[in-house]
This record gives C-alpha cells, sequence and structure tokens, in this order.
C-alpha cells in the first residue's frame, strides 16, 4: 500500500466526514477513521454541544414557550370574560342575557379542548433531557406550533365573542352602578337606627319593640351583602330599599320615644282630670232629669232614665284602664298604653255625650215650649229654598222633585197641630222637624246632583 504525500494526506484528513460515537459519559464524540494496516486509527475526540441537533431542541423551546405565552394569555382573556358574564347575568334576565351566557359556555368547552390538547403537547416532551434526539425534539416543535396556532385562534373566537358582548356589558354596568350607593344607604340607615336606639336607652327609655325590629333585619343585611351576583340587581337594590325604610322608621320611632314617652304622661293625666270632670257632672244629670219629669211628658224623658247610672259605671271602667296604663308606662309597654288611652278616650267621649244629652234636652225643650214657631220657621225656609230650586228653569216642577217636598209641608203640618193637646211631646215634635229637614236635603242634594251631571 502506497502513502499518500503528507500534504495530500492533509487534504484528505480536512475532507474526511467525522464518525460520531457515545462515551461513558452518554456524550457525542467526534472520531478520524482511517486505515493504518489492519486496524482502525481513531483521531483524538471531542465534545459535540453545537450543530443542528442543538438548533432543533433550541427551536422546539421556543415553540414551547410561545404556545405557553398563548395558553396564558388565552387563559387571562377567559377569566376577564367571565367576570363580564357573571355582571350580565347579575344584572340582567333577559333572553339576551341568557343567551350570552350559553355562548360562554360553548366557548368554554372549545378552549378546554385546545388547552388538553398544549398540555398533552408539553408532558408528552422533555425538551431538557440531554440525550434528545433530533427527531422528537421536531415532533415536539410541531405539536407545540400547533397547539399554539389552536389557542390563538380561539382567542381570537373570545375576543369576538367579548366585543358583541358590550352593549349588554354597558347595560349590566349601568344597573350594577345602582347597587353600591342602595347597599351604602341601606347600612347607614341601620348605623342611624342603632345609635339612635343607643340614644334612647342612655336616657333610661327601654325600646325592646323597636330593637327586636332591628335585629328582624340581620337576615335581610346578610343576603345584602351577598350581592347582586347571587340574588341579582333587582332583588338587590328593592332588598336595599326595604331595608333603608324599615331602619329610617326605626330611627324615627327612636327618636320621637322620649317626647311619646312625655307626651303619654300628660294624656294620662289629662285623662285622670277628665273622668274627675265626668264623675262630678254625672252626679248632676239627676237633678236635670227630675227637672225634665216634671215639666215634660214621659216620652220627652225615658230614654235618658238611665244616663246617671251608665255614667258613673263608664267612668269607674275608665278610671280602672288609666291604673292599668300607668302601669305599662311603667314598664314602657308603649303599644299597650296607647290601646289603653284611645280606650279611655273613646270611652269618655261616650259618656260625656250622654251626660250632655240630657242638659241638651232640657234646653231645647225648653226653647221649643216656649216658641215652637221658631222650629216650624226653621224647617220652612229649608222647604222654601228646595222648592225654589226645584223650580228653577221650569214651567212644571218634576214629579219625583215635587211628591217628597209636599209630603213635608204636610208633616210639618200635622207635627204642628199635636203640639195642641194637653200634655204635648215637644221631643217628638223636635225630631220630626229634624227628620223634615233630612228629607228636603236629600232632595235638594238629587237635584243638584242631576243637575250637574248634565
Amino acid at each position: 500500500m502506497s502513502y499518500a504525500p503528507v500534504d495530500e494526506w492533509t487534504a484528505y484528513m480536512a475532507r474526511a466526514p467525522p464518525t460520531q460515537t457515545r462515551s461513558r459519559g452518554r456524550e457525542w464524540t467526534g472520531a478520524w477513521r482511517t486505515r493504518y494496516g489492519r486496524g482502525i486509527v481513531t483521531t483524538a475526540s471531542r465534545r459535540w454541544f453545537g450543530g443542528r441537533d442543538e438548533s432543533r431542541r433550541a427551536d422546539a423551546q421556543a415553540a414551547k414557550d410561545a404556545a405557553a405565552a398563548a395558553f396564558y394569555e388565552l387563559d387571562t382573556a377567559q377569566r376577564d370574560l367571565r367576570i363580564s358574564i357573571e355582571t350580565i347575568a347579575a344584572a340582567d334576565g333577559s333572553p339576551a342575557a341568557r343567551q350570552a351566557t350559553e355562548g360562554f359556555a360553548a366557548l368554554g368547552r372549545r378552549i378546554d379542548e385546545v388547552s388538553h390538547v398544549y398540555i398533552e403537547a408539553v408532558d408528552a416532551h422533555d425538551l431538557d433531557r440531554a440525550e434528545l434526539e433530533a427527531s422528537v425534539a421536531t415532533r415536539a416543535r410541531e405539536q407545540l406550533t400547533r397547539a399554539r396556532d389552536e389557542l390563538v385562534r380561539v382567542q381570537g373566537e373570545l375576543e369576538r365573542f367579548a366585543q358583541g358582548l358590550q352593549p349588554l356589558l354597558d347595560k349590566a354596568e349601568t344597573q350594577l352602578a345602582r347597587v353600591a350607593p342602595a347597599r351604602e344607604r341601606a347600612r347607614a340607615a341601620l348605623l342611624g337606627a342603632s345609635d339612635a336606639l343607643d340614644a334612647v336607652r342612655a336616657k333610661g327609655i327601654r325600646a325592646d319593640d323597636l330593637a327586636a325590629r332591628l335585629a328582624a333585619l340581620g337576615p335581610e343585611l346578610t343576603k345584602l351583602n351577598q350581592g347582586a351576583a347571587q340574588h341579582g340587581v333587582q332583588e338587590t337594590v328593592q332588598r336595599a330599599d326595604r331595608i333603608l325604610r324599615d331602619a329610617e322608621a326605626v330611627r324615627a320611632e327612636a327618636a320621637r320615644l322620649p317626647e311619646r314617652a312625655a307626651e303619654i304622661d300628660r294624656r294620662l293625666v289629662s285623662l285622670r282630670t277628665r273622668a274627675q270632670a265626668l264623675r262630678n257632672r254625672a252626679d248632676r244629670v239627676d237633678p236635670v232629669l227630675s227637672e225634665l219629669r216634671r215639666r215634660f211628658s214621659a216620652a220627652c224623658w225615658q230614654d235618658l232614665q238611665h244616663v246617671p247610672d251608665q255614667a258613673v259605671r263608664d267612668v269607674a271602667r275608665a278610671e280602672e284602664q288609666l291604673l292599668e296604663a300607668g302601669r305599662a308606662r311603667d314598664e314602657q309597654r308603649w303599644a299597650d298604653v296607647g290601646a289603653l288611652i284611645e280606650a279611655v278616650r273613646g270611652s269618655l267621649d261616650a259618656t260625656d255625650e250622654a251626660v250632655s244629652a240630657a242638659q241638651d234636652r232640657l234646653t231645647r225643650l225648653e226653647a221649643v215650649a216656649r216658641d215652637p214657631q221658631a222650629e216650624v220657621e226653621r224647617t220652612r225656609f229649608a222647604l222654601r229654598d228646595a222648592q225654589r230650586l226645584a223650580m228653577a228653569g221650569r214651567s212644571v216642577p218634576d214629579p219625583r222633585h215635587a211628591q217628597p217636598l209636599d209630603d213635608a209641608v204636610a208633616r210639618v203640618a200635622r207635627a204642628l197641630s199635636a203640639l195642641e193637646g194637653r200634655h204635648p211631646d215637644y221631643w217628638a215634635f223636635l225630631l220630626e222637624m229634624a227628620d223634615v229637614r233630612a228629607a228636603v236635603n236629600r232632595v235638594v242634594s238629587g237635584i243638584r246632583a242631576e243637575r250637574g251631571h248634565a
């Protein structure tokens, strides 16, 4: 075998490709293979860190980083859009809002699909392995690039969907803007009511019923704090308004409570004084009844016989209720005090009317006994006015009006003639005159109603 000159050997070695083998450290080494006799002469080896393999690894890693960035951007966009969807759902119950929620759910399923593809691609390839083959790096780059493209495409769909939601979102945000002020007003009202109760209690006045009413608003406040996302905008605003209204009522009543207590004290004193005065007046009914019995027929006073005894019983009952009201006042049972005061006032009003009736009866009977014509003239004056009204604008009166008025004239004449007996019933006469005037007034009201309607 002939040997090539040194210069040619050197040139040959420069052209010859290296042979790659693995060392014990599992790193690639380069060897120059040449024949020397029957053996193989290998040149000194060196580690291999560059070349196309490392470039493919770098490309795969870049594809992985790009896919990760796309995955993060898509996840962030989905989270932001979910907030918008929740805002719309909380504020809007329209079909368009429900359709938006359904559309977002469908997009969410698509996002889950492409995200799953991305995660599988990442898990399938360990790009940090030292012995990563070039073909594996290439496959990893291709899969990760496809995953990134899908993520970007779905994000585009998500962005277009978000743009279409903007009108609904603007409307929902406008609605939600009402929630925070309404909630703050309700909370401020509750705080004001609580402060008012504390101020009242500091004056030694219990307000147990008001405190119970305020405590009953606790569950409503809990729901209010849960917000529109759980209960909806309209219901939340309405709940805030109810809390505001009820808390304001408690605060106002608490603020009035000291004045109310003082007013109750004044009313109790006034009613006790009035009850005593009625007891004294009831004692003077008997002399009035005696005068009626002496001067007038039984028909004029028989209905008043029970007044003195009934007045005494009613006053006694009223005084018992006043004692009970005083105990309720001491125990600060304000509702019971108010009810008892109203009952006493009604009882005393009825007693006062009954006691006054006897004296009024005597006064009226004395007046009609002296001059019955005064009552007759009063009734006839009302009759003449009614007759002129019935004839106004007519030559012949309407029978519906003329007949009641003619009957009224006849009744006056009969009542007046009934006074000619030995013991005239002046009370019946007075009642008849009053009834005639009432009948005449009904005719007048009917005429005016018909003409006003016409």
